[in-house]
């Protein structure tokens, strides 16, 4: 990987060295340009990628020419130039498509936070208008997991960014039990996971038990409803849609993650995000707002 004389941006020399040029990068973010030579947007934004890589040194910066390195592009299915592919520990996170330097920066810091100081940005909040994250009203001591691996407890799963998460022990299922400490209305969910095929696919839900399911109890009961997630549901920007006027006094949430997306051994949830309100009136500074995108999931 030769150094471009562009800062910190580095050029992937070719098809065979690029999972090398991932491996040497570490656990650190990794953004790859994936760019034409002869392409007018690609060259516009090219300096202002460098400015980006002065600003964020503990990102590692990467140009690929796709006329070079055509497999590459190929294989993370790169089709227009630029599109800017966001790596951690060479895995694929997301993507930027187009020659917007606003994006790539927002890209950064759902990802890694502002490491310039001044703290970080949540790498998975979204934005509901109108709805705030329930997290914080979560009472730890009557929520559980059920076959939770013993260094990655669902609790991992419930705060941004994907130094910790949840993850399976025996089998690729999890039941999880999340109690509120007072009623709540749920609008949208967001259930994150890595793009390796260890994300959750089946998901069924169920409201208000008073114990926790077992696993007969979640195969056999009928769910408030079920979703079939893709790798697109459960990427980091990603939300779920409740049918909201079913989920309108909310005490508990239970999800029964059935399998995974890769048919793998085990399953992996980066970030558990709950969306709604409280049902009582509450001093609404005491949580993060959040906003985006509206709608509904029948």
């Amino acid at each position: 990987m030769a150094v471009s004389g562009e800062g910190r941006v580095k050029t992937v020399e070719s098809d065979s060295s690029f999972q090398r040029d991932l491996i040497q990068a570490g656990d650190s973010l990794v953004i790859v340009d994936f760019y034409g030579p002869k392409c007018g947007p690609c060259i516009a934004i090219a300096p202002k990628f460098v400015q980006l890589s002065g600003k964020y040194p503990d990102v590692v910066f990467l140009k690929l020419n796709v006329d070079i390195c055509h497999n590459t592009a190929k294989r993370y299915e790169v089709s227009a130039t630029p599109t800017f592919v966001f790596f951690k520990n060479r895995e694929k996170l997301n993507q930027v498509k187009g020659a917007d330097i606003s994006a790539v920066e927002g890209g950064i810091l759902q990802h890694v936070g502002t490491m310039s100081g001044g703290g970080g940005v949540s790498a998975s909040h979204v934005t509901i208008p109108g709805q705030i994250c329930l997290n914080s009203l979560l009472d730890k001591t009557q929520s559980e997991c059920l076959n939770e691996a013993d260094d990655h407890a669902y609790s991992h799963a419930l705060s941004p960014g994907h130094t910790h998460f949840l993850e399976s022990d025996c089998d690729e299922q999890l039941i999880i039990s999340l109690t509120f400490v007072q009623p709540v209305k749920l609008h949208t969910l967001q259930i994150s996971g890595p793009q390796s095929g260890h994300a959750p696919k089946t998901v069924r839900l169920f409201i208000n038990q008073v114990h926790t399911l077992d696993f007969d109890q979640a195969e056999q009961w009928k769910p408030l409803q079920t979703f079939e997630l893709t790798a697109e549901d459960t990427g980091p920007e990603a939300v779920i849609p409740l049918h909201y006027v079913k989920y309108q006094n909310v005490q508990n949430l239970t999800l029964f993650i059935k399998d995974n997306q890769g048919n793998e051994e085990t399953t992996i949830v980066h970030y558990i995000g709950i969306h709604g309100n409280p049902r009582e009136t509450t001093n609404m500074s005491d949580f993060k707002r959040v906003t985006g995108e509206k709608g509904e999931r029948h």
